[in-house]
């Protein structure tokens, strides 16, 4: 079976962390035992992730020394964090297991000039900080900041949405060849066509977004989101809160509507893991990176599934009993 598996910014860098490499490989090799145990199974995968946190540590240094080094555009950042990130996963997955052949693919991601998102930024990207003011300082002159979640303050970039995958034939190739192929890393490196030749673009592309496309396009079976909880969970964080097995696209379309899951957390996981469905028929899965396996197996993680495969469910009912209702 053919997998893509899609690995958050925070997975790498954890919020509380600042941020070392010690600290980046040591959430790496938790990761890389799981993959390398999909691989072992026999699955094809093609693994990305997000950049979050890296390609904002990088806008904050450019930044800060931009009268000694000429400061770089946000593709060539996001560029940048594929080769960073894509070397810390090959040494993690190859210390997991040396058998397993990996390879990183730089991945442009094709996006559109016109995209509300480039007057409108709503992507997070860097630390997290406790005010605006501390925020604001580390985003520079030319970037804006909001707030994240409840979780504090973040520089905000443009975040368009991924129309094509440029290289998605060689990253297909090396799949079927028995390669983990690690790809489309941060989103993908934004590019727009102009007078028939591809540029970059001052953006960086929700990883999640960019996963579902990049899934269709190299015809996989099952498209893996990983996030920090095992479950998406509907009234979250409440008495209330119920862990959900299954999700119709359905269900998914309508909470999503109705604002259940965040623009800038779970959102976007919601709405990638239903349109990959709704497109393929594939199965979308949600959990934790601890349980990566038993997800693919069946006994972990919320599905996403057509309407047909329904109802809705929570992890604790029974098959016949509907959820989000």
């Amino acid at each position: 079976m053919r997998i893509v598996v899609a690995i958050g910014g925070n997975a790498i860098i954890a919020e509380h962390e600042r941020g070392t490499w010690a600290e980046q490989r040591a959430n790496a090799a938790t990761i890389a035992q799981q993959l390398a145990a999909l691989k072992r199974a026999g699955h094809e995968l093609v693994l990305t992730h997000g950049n979050g946190p890296q390609v904002g540590a990088l806008h904050v240094q450019h930044a800060r020394t931009g009268d000694e080094v000429p400061a770089l555009p946000f593709d060539a950042l996001v560029a940048m964090t594929q080769g960073q990130l894509g070397y810390l996963l090959q040494t993690a997955i190859e210390e997991a297991d040396p058998e397993v052949r990996t390879a990183t693919i730089l991945t442009r991601v094709r996006v559109l000039e016109d995209d509300p998102s480039f007057e409108h930024p709503t992507k997070p990207i860097g630390r997290f900080f406790a005010n605006e003011r501390d925020a604001r300082r580390a985003a520079g002159q030319t970037l804006t900041v909001a707030p994240d979640a409840g979780r504090g303050w973040r520089t905000v970039v443009p975040s368009p949405r991924p129309q094509d995958i440029i290289e998605f034939e060689q990253i297909a190739a090396l799949a079927r060849a028995g390669v983990l192929v690690i790809a489309a890393g941060g989103g993908g490196i934004p590019v727009v066509r102009r007078d028939g030749r591809l540029g970059g673009a001052e953006a960086v592309i929700d990883k999640d977004r960019a996963s579902a496309v990049l899934a269709r396009a190299v015809d996989a079976s099952v498209l893996v989101m990983l996030t920090g909880v095992e479950r998406v969970a509907l009234d979250f964080g409440t008495r209330w809160q119920r862990d959900m097995a299954r999700l119709t696209t359905s269900d998914a379309d309508r909470l999503l509507a109705e604002g259940e899951f965040p623009p800038g957390s779970m959102g976007p996981k919601v709405e990638s893991a239903a349109q990959f469905v709704r497109e393929t028929g594939g199965v979308a899965i949600v959990t934790c990176a601890e349980r990566l396996l038993d997800a693919v197996q069946g006994a972990a993680g919320t599905r996403v599934v057509p309407d047909a495969q329904g109802p809705s469910a929570t992890a604790w009912s029974s098959p016949a009993s509907v959820a989000a209702a």
